[in-house]
């Protein structure tokens, strides 16, 4: 009996506690709705599957416990996604190397429903399943000869393995976000926008580099030469403290589309593909929800955008170049506001890249699948789709409104051949001087359409330069909090403003951020509502930004204690930096003369709790309790705090009492 494999169905300890463990898996996921329980689920499959091999070989047993452990961890599973899943259920195979519309092959891209779910998650653990009950079976049957039964479980052994780990490459991990969803408030903002957008309403264009840093245009300072760039603030205006509300790539684009700072809606890093096929990197599925948290895979589809403002004002909405804010269901750009997105889901050295052609969350790939190799057409690709799009706008005489985001000059960096070369300082700046021809023949099109006198046109960078790149004489770069990471260009130009730009071709000194964009072009293009509100924003969530009307017309100071601009990393919020009128700080200290005070009516703080050294000699120190003052000190150089310790204090307080506030209300919801 002692060689025979045997079917044990007794109180063993250690199989039992197994057991508990995988029924305690099961209600967690069921209970907690997290991605990351489903991956301890299936990584608790992949070893109970290697224990009840080795009990096998080493016992010649096949305990029951064992055996319902890894089921109650399957099941849990199955039933979590059929009943939570955010696709159509078939994981691992909704490929976005397809090339196909998901209206054409509906199970297997997009939401899906419950049986598509059930259909789709029941294929996929069925192998690992067959095996399982395979083993049960022969475990619990007398054969006649035990050396066919010890084979067949040799062969059982060898498939539960290789379909547990096939299980885990191809399982659905797309899961809905589990999260306070504000539904209810979109629509009812949505369906509160008058709809009085006609000929005379100002257009948008609004331009957002990627990676290009403060000092990356002439008109800023660039050794080389940005003509058309430039032109925006020549016949505008030119902020020369502004700033992104974050320091890399997918949380500014959401902070730019909503008003909010993106811990508001779970968007603090960097977006990643959902989008595999079968490979070993299909675990690339799962790393946003567990990032970003509670299952978001980008922009939450109930935030606000302002492409769904100006369209339910009335407006044509389109998006070209670089999304980066999610790539399937809610989070599309055709399901966030834009009537009409040409461009790529996601970043130009992730995998996969490719452009597609999308309207009603349907899309499609126009290039092929492999651009990664060669992206030198990209910028006339992108330039061809706009101008065609805005022309067809222009001559229907429809208000536009028309989101411009490059994917330059992010890496790896690319220029046509008609410009690869030519600046003599290498493909960066080949790269930036084709987008700026390219921006003037855009230009040139409008004018001729009659459009470019009433467009508002922005332009502005995601975040500041990361391998190449200048910041001038700004501390820091991408993915840091300091000035390089965050002061970015910043150009607007309204030719037919009417005097709200104030005095065109010249600059703005004070203080704006990327959140104050949604409000601002929703003031001076005269978004009203149906009850007759100017200005109508949404009312049943914080919206972060404030109106740069007072500060485009007259240079007004609009970011005060009541409206900080924040600097934050990873859901942490690093830096708060405010202006602070000189008369507040001298009542503070009566007896400072400093040359600073008496230069300016507001001094601008900035103060970081504590924030890495970018000095990478000493890598492993922090700065700790460091104020600085912005008005003199741009480069950030000098701790203020020994000279101004009340304020600091001041400044440490507000940043906590904006966490505390971030923390119990993430969302940002008003009752």
């Amino acid at each position: 009996m002692k060689n025979k494999i045997q079917l044990d169905t007794g109180k063993k300890i250690f199989p039992l506690i197994l057991m508990i463990i995988g029924i305690g898996l099961m209600l967690s996921l069921w209970i907690l709705r997290l991605n990351i329980v489903a991956v301890v689920c299936v990584a608790f499959m992949c070893i109970m599957s290697a224990a009840i091999v080795l009990s096998i070989i080493i016992k010649n047993k096949v305990y029951a416990p064992m055996i319902f452990a890894y089921a109650a961890a399957s099941i849990g599973i199955v039933v979590y996604y059929v009943i939570f899943g955010a696709d159509a259920g078939f994981g691992a195979f909704t490929s976005g190397f397809a090339g196909f519309s998901s209206a054409e092959h509906a199970l297997f891209t997009g939401e899906g429903n419950f049986f598509t779910r059930l259909l789709g998650n029941i294929l996929l653990v069925l192998p690992t399943a067959l095996s399982l009950w395979g083993l049960f079976f022969v475990a619990k049957k007398t054969f006649s000869k035990e050396a066919v039964k010890k084979a067949v479980s040799a062969v059982l052994c060898v498939l539960l393995l290789g379909t547990s780990v096939f299980y885990v490459l191809t399982m659905n991990l797309r899961s809905k976000p589990n999260t306070k969803r504000l539904w209810e408030g979109h629509d009812d903002y949505l369906s509160g926008v008058k709809k009085n957008a006609d000929s005379s309403s100002p257009n948008v264009l609004f331009i957002m580099m990627d990676d290009l840093g403060y000092g990356d245009i002439s008109l800023n300072g660039a050794i080389y030469e940005t003509p058309n760039i430039d032109s925006i603030g020549e016949n505008g205006l030119n902020l020369t403290n502004f700033y992104s509300a974050y320091s890399v790539c997918s949380p500014a684009r959401f902070a730019a589309l909503t008003g909010r700072y993106p811990y508001r809606g779970y968007a603090d890093n960097v977006i990643y593909p959902t989008v595999d096929t079968l490979s070993p990197f299909a675990q690339t599925r799962i790393f946003n929800s567990i990032e970003m948290g509670n299952n978001a895979d980008g922009m939450l589809g109930d935030e606000i955008t302002f492409a769904e403002t100006f369209k339910a004002a009335g407006y044509a909405t389109g998006c070209f170049g670089k999304w980066h804010l999610g790539d399937y269901g809610e989070y599309l750009p055709t399901n966030q506001g834009f009537d009409y997105f040409y461009g790529s889901h996601h970043v130009n050295d992730m995998t996969p890249f490719y452009h597609v052609k999308e309207e009603n969350g349907e899309w499609e790939i126009v290039h092929g699948t492999d651009e990664l190799k060669d992206q030198s057409q990209a910028t006339k690709w992108i330039h061809d789709e706009i101008t065609d799009w805005i022309t067809q706008k222009a001559e229907a005489d429809e208000s536009f409104l028309a989101y411009y985001a490059s994917p330059w000059p992010h890496a790896p960096v690319y220029a046509g051949d008609d410009f690869d070369g030519t600046s003599g300082m290498g493909t960066y700046v080949d790269c930036v001087t084709e987008f700026d021809y390219y921006l003037g023949q855009l230009f040139d099109t409008m004018e001729k359409l009659g459009v470019l006198e009433d467009t508002v046109i922005v332009f502005t960078s995601d975040n500041g330069p990361a391998l190449e790149g200048s910041v001038n004489d700004l501390r820091g770069g991408k993915y840091l909090a300091y000035e390089g990471g965050q002061k970015v260009p910043f150009m607007i130009r309204w030719d037919n403003a009417d005097g709200a730009l104030g005095e065109t071709g010249t600059e703005r000194t004070s203080s704006a951020v990327l959140v104050d964009l949604y409000p601002t072009l929703v003031e001076l293009c005269g978004i009203e509502g149906t009850d007759g509100q100017k200005n109508y924003l949404p009312s049943d969530r914080v919206i972060d930004g404030i109106s740069m009307a007072a500060l485009l017309k007259e240079d007004s100071v609009i970011h005060t204690e009541e409206h900080p601009i924040l600097h934050m990393k990873r859901e942490v919020v690093k830096a708060v930096q405010y202006a602070m009128p000189v008369s507040e700080v001298e009542k503070l200290y009566p007896d400072y003369d400093f040359d600073v005070l008496a230069e300016n009516d507001y001094i601008t703080f900035k103060y970081f709790e504590k924030i890495q050294n970018d000095n990478s000699a000493f890598w492993d120190k922090n700065r700790k309790n460091w104020l600085h003052i912005l008005n003199d000190d741009y480069a950030e150089n000098y701790n203020r705090t020994s000279v101004y310790p009340e304020i600091a204090d001041i400044y440490n307080a507000k940043m906590h009492e904006i966490t505390d506030n971030f923390k119990d209300n993430r969302r940002g919801i008003i009752d």
